[in-house]
């Protein structure tokens, strides 16, 4: 039973074969679904990924451009007509501002950070509103860095905090027309943003032993997550978080068996 046979819609945030968003696409692909992908600057891996899962369309989309995005959400419309899921996986803070800690982050690095990892969603879902299938689903990747402090995660901690919070209130505003919005909130893998974070190698290494499920993730885990929550499985589902992260973001104090603590 492929779940989302005769369903069509868009993924976004395909950078390379390591990305969350590919599995997700890869998935999606097995199970039925049409995509067309977009990406934000010129890029020869999203072409040669799109040709593998026989993606519908490429579509270049700058988020910090309304007018691109609003071209880009109507050749969308003109390809499928209406659309059933929406994957939003786009975020950005620029390195130095994830260096400096939260205190000294730029002003400018903040609104830039807050444009793409956040009021994206919302302009993606203000431009395909109109053309939401009832019952469609809008799928958002976010961090435990937006609940807690991470270290290292700084700016992008807030932004993730913010793009929960806007989950919320478009649940609430979708709901009227009975699509639902929810985040996947995944535990760290070895994505290409992942590996820019300070310290990544050491605290992947040492999280397993601190999970319930002593095992890390993998992007084939929160894919996985991402079908449920675009089939019609998840479909009184809406406005939440959900933690795809081996029982980590439970956990409140560890044993002395745990390897953090020997």
């Amino acid at each position: 039973m492929k779940l989302l046979e005769g369903k069509c819609g868009v993924i976004t945030g395909v950078v390379n074969h390591r990305s969350i968003a590919w599995e997700i696409a890869k998935v999606f692909s097995e199970n039925g679904a049409q995509i067309i992908l977009t990406y934000g600057n010129e890029d020869r891996w999203i072409f040669k990924l799109a040709s593998k899962i026989n993606a519908v369309k490429v579509l270049k989309c700058d988020v910090t451009n309304s007018e691109e995005m609003k071209e880009t959400c109507e050749k969308v419309q003109s390809e499928f007509g209406t659309i059933d899921f929406f994957v939003h996986s786009i975020a950005y803070a620029s390195g130095n501002d994830l260096k400096a800690g939260v205190i000294n982050t730029s002003k400018a690095g903040f609104l830039k950070s807050m444009e793409i990892s956040v009021f994206s969603l919302i302009e993606f879902c203000h431009n395909f509103y109109p053309f939401f299938n009832n019952n469609a689903s809008v799928i958002s990747l976010s961090y435990l860095g937006a609940e807690r402090v991470c270290a290292g995660y700084n700016l992008m901690g807030i932004a993730k905090s913010a793009l929960e919070s806007a989950n919320k209130y478009l649940a609430n505003d979708l709901g009227e027309k009975q699509i639902r919005s929810n985040v996947i909130s995944a535990g760290p893998v070895r994505t290409l943003a992942g590996i820019g974070l300070p310290n990544f190698a050491e605290m992947i290494e040492k999280r397993a032993a601190l999970c319930p499920i002593k095992q890390n993730i993998t992007q084939q885990d929160v894919a996985k997550t991402a079908l449920f929550l675009a089939s019609n499985l998840s479909e009184r589902i809406t406005g939440e978080v959900l933690h795809v992260d081996s029982g980590y973001s439970v956990m409140g104090t560890w044993s002395e068996k745990s390897s953090e603590v020997k």
